[in-house]
């Protein structure tokens, strides 16, 4: 009774997390997380991996997450930054999903869900790293993985590595656009290479696409 009563209590939070995100959605901006970095000084980071966290795990867009990690830290750091939080947040809602949630989770993500688990016991961790790495709701995908039988140690290992391509990508354009709007120098250079790492990133899904659908020679 007291477990039904917790999950019950940590579901409700959840749902009221994200009515509030979303009633708040405008304030939450670059500038905004910005100055909250700022505000937190050396703790700057940790701050913002914080709100990546809650971000993922309340359904807010993680691409506008990303452009401020790349506009606030740089490439690198905020490669880094984004992908961290962006994996924490990830852990956390299939936790929540696995263990807390799983009826309404199921609800949600229903027209999804058989494909998801049918395909994640045929190919295990190889069908995580595929619908990472191609369009899909990131933050549904979260939830719905977690009512999958993949093992919590490969979808966390799987999600930070196929997640990567995106991460760099995305990171960069907002640390490019950021430049931009400064007036750095190299803009040319730096604006050239924010659109070969989002053009890689469009590519890669469907190269990936195309070597899961060609038959199979040997069955021939």
């Amino acid at each position: 009774m007291k477990a039904r009563i917790v999950r019950l209590l940590v579901l409700a939070l959840v749902i009221a997390g994200i009515v509030v995100l979303y009633q708040y959605r405008e304030h939450v901006d670059a500038t905004a997380l910005e100055q909250w970095v700022k505000d937190a000084g050396v703790a700057g980071p940790l701050v913002f991996m914080l709100i990546y966290i809650i971000g993922t795990v309340l359904f807010f867009p993680g691409s506008v997450l990303t452009l401020a990690g790349g506009a606030i830290f740089g490439p690198v750091w905020g490669t880094f930054y984004n992908l961290t939080g962006a994996t924490i947040g990830a852990a956390l809602a299939f936790l929540f999903s696995r263990y807390l949630a799983s009826d309404w989770v199921e609800q949600k993500t229903a027209g999804r869900l058989a494909k998801l688990k049918s395909g994640v016991e045929e190919e295990g961790w190889r069908f995580v790293a595929f619908v990472r790495l191609v369009p899909f709701p990131f933050n549904v995908l979260n939830y719905a993985l977690g009512l999958t039988r993949i093992r919590f140690s490969h979808y966390v290992i799987t999600s930070y590595i196929c997640m990567l391509p995106g991460a760099i990508a995305y990171t960069y354009l907002g640390y490019a656009g950021r430049e931009a709007v400064a007036g750095g120098e190299g803009l040319i250079e730096k604006g050239l290479l924010a659109l070969a790492l989002l053009a890689i990133s469009v590519f890669i899904p469907r190269i990936i696409r195309k070597l899961r659908n060609k038959p199979d020679d040997s069955e021939t």
